[in-house]
């Protein structure tokens, strides 16, 4: 058992809410119980959270993962220029050392900035050892990823069965757009066969099947998002890139009066920061959002885009506890009136002082409770030297 004990909790489902000062009670790994002065063993380990802000882990429901050593190389880039000189370009470059590296430092850039959750959209699986890489990083990393897979329909079979537990898999479709719509059919054929949901980019707004996570979405229509709504559909947004690349702005308020489930991402570090405080203030400037629907974006709605609304994204008693410590006591966060909109419009990384995923502490006082980070840094930065993206 363990026991976080005093903080200002915040719960995100249905709504986000300040529940005021309360603990939260984790057994095996899961949220037992939330509330004041909750009773627990004599041999729990115990948080004191006294002067914190307890809430749900962040959750990104968009992110390449593998492009962590890419980092701010493609600011000024427009998209076309994204999809010559990377997709097109230095991906072929990338190795399975590479891809490990970058899926290893990004996941970790993750949790220390109180991302528990991750739906890493992957499409970077050259070959199986590519895949393998992928997937090997993100399940040492600690953070719980959603593997978005994009690749050879064969390996996808593999990999599905391989998978458990903390990670699950979802099939990140090139869709009819990119490959045209008898071999789009045969993804959502694989997918409908091995019990999968999808995520996809697609420009318009027509519906790929049910269960299906849409991508960015700027020319999505009001009618359009409501078949997206009536068949579970749910519309993944990354504010920051998508303007830094000319994508057009993310239809949220429409999506969200539609009744569409919408998550934000950090897409590619290459042009948009990796942490969700950054993501949040630029999506609050954006018309028609309050400070909670931008909160619960980033948590319980991130978490039913990927797939796992019943796992994460809120304190719902039984779901896995992966929860955020924040500090208050430092300069531009005190005083704390209202503490969701502290998290949205003032906070940022360092406040982030404890994260769990699934019970387990991985950032404690601050800092991520790992001995080989110089290291993992370290390969990183040998891997963009070695693949020379300039």
């Amino acid at each position: 058992m363990l026991i976080i004990k005093n903080g200002t909790v915040i719960d995100t489902e249905p709504a986000p809410v300040v529940l005021g000062v309360a603990d939260v009670r984790v057994v095996d790994g899961r949220i037992d119980a939330v509330g004041p002065a909750l009773p627990y063993a004599e041999d729990a380990e115990v948080i004191d959270a006294t002067g914190m802000i307890v809430m749900p882990g962040f959750v990104d429901g968009h992110r390449h993962t593998w492009q962590a050593g890419l980092r701010a190389a493609g600011g000024d880039m427009t998209f076309g220029d994204y999809l010559e000189r990377v997709i097109n370009g230095v991906t072929h470059r990338y190795r399975p050392e590479d891809v490990h590296a970058a899926n290893l430092a990004g996941a970790l850039e993750c949790l220390d900035a109180g991302i528990t959750t991750v739906l890493d959209w992957s499409h970077i699986q050259l070959t199986p050892d590519h895949t393998d890489a992928a997937v090997d990083a993100l399940l040492e990393s600690g953070v719980r990823p959603v593997f978005g897979y994009c690749g050879t329909l064969g390996t996808l079979r593999g990999e599905a069965a391989r998978v458990s537990g903390r990670i699950t898999t979802m099939l990140a479709a090139r869709g009819p757009e990119f490959i045209g719509p008898e071999a789009a059919e045969r993804e959502l054929e694989v997918a409908r066969e091995l019990g999968l949901p999808v995520s996809v980019h697609l420009r318009n707004d027509g519906l790929y099947g049910e269960r299906t996570n849409y991508v960015h979405g700027a020319a999505f229509t009001g009618e359009g998002l409501k078949r997206i709504a009536d068949s579970g559909g749910t519309l993944s947004v990354s504010p920051v890139v998508e303007t830094r690349l000319g994508m057009g702005a993310p239809p949220i308020v429409a999506a969200q009066e539609a009744g569409v489930a919408v998550a934000l991402g950090a897409d590619t570090v290459m042009c948009g920061p990796g942490d969700m405080f950054g993501i949040m203030r630029t999506t609050a400037m954006l018309p028609g959002l309050s400070t909670r629907d931008v909160l619960r974006m980033a948590t319980i709605g991130g978490a039913r885009a990927a797939g796992v609304g019943d796992v994460a994204g809120s304190l719902g008693v039984g779901k896995q506890a992966d929860l955020i410590l924040m500090r208050t006591d430092l300069a531009g966060l005190a005083p704390v009136h209202d503490p969701i909109a502290t998290i949205v419009l003032a906070a940022d990384t360092r406040a982030v002082d404890t994260v769990l995923v699934g019970g387990k502490v991985v950032k404690r006082g601050g800092r991520l409770l790992r001995d080989d980070l110089p290291k993992v840094l370290d390969a990183l930065a040998g891997s963009a030297r070695d693949l020379a993206f300039t």
